[in-house]
Order: structure tokens, then C-alpha cells, then sequence
């Protein structure tokens, strides 16, 4: 669990230092660049949940997620609404 914490916390330090520098890059602004790289990992983290639950729901709707998992396995992991083993 500390390393996953761990790779997160870098993960978000990357994000935030790349979003900061495209922006500076194309607006030149500090202030800018600070607003989208604060703004876009929280927006793309909302359209990440619905990306993943139009996702679940398109597997169940097949019958089946990776690796042959069963049609009420599915059914149940897209009631619960993750990807997770129950």
C-alpha cells in the first residue's frame, strides 16, 4: 500500500509538472500555467470515474470484461460500479 501511495504521489507531481509546463510553454504565463495544472488533473479525474463507468457497463452489456470473467461476476462489478474482483 506505500508504494501504491507512493506512485501516486509522484504520479500527481508529474502531472501537475507537466500540465504547469505546456502551459508556460504556449501562454508564458505563471499565473495561467498554475490554474490549468491545478483545474485539468481535477477535471480529468471526474472524467475518468465516467470513462470507466460507460466502460463497465459496455462489458456487462457483452457478457464479459477481460480474461473470461462470467455474466454474474460482470453484472455484480457493474452494480458496485469498479473493475475489482468481488
Amino acid at each position: 500500500m506505500a508504494k501504491d501511495l507512493a506512485k501516486t504521489a509522484t504520479f500527481a507531481m508529474l502531472h501537475f509538472s507537466v500540465g504547469f509546463a505546456v502551459t508556460y510553454a504556449f501562454t508564458g504565463s505563471v499565473q495561467i500555467a498554475t490554474g490549468v495544472a491545478l483545474v485539468e488533473p481535477a477535471v480529468n479525474t471526474v472524467v475518468f470515474f465516467f470513462h470507466e463507468r460507460v466502460w463497465q457497463k459496455l462489458g456487462a452489456r457483452r457478457g464479459a470484461f477481460e480474461g473470461g470473467v462470467g455474466r454474474q461476476e460482470t453484472a455484480e462489478r457493474a452494480m458496485l460500479g469498479c473493475g475489482h474482483a468481488i
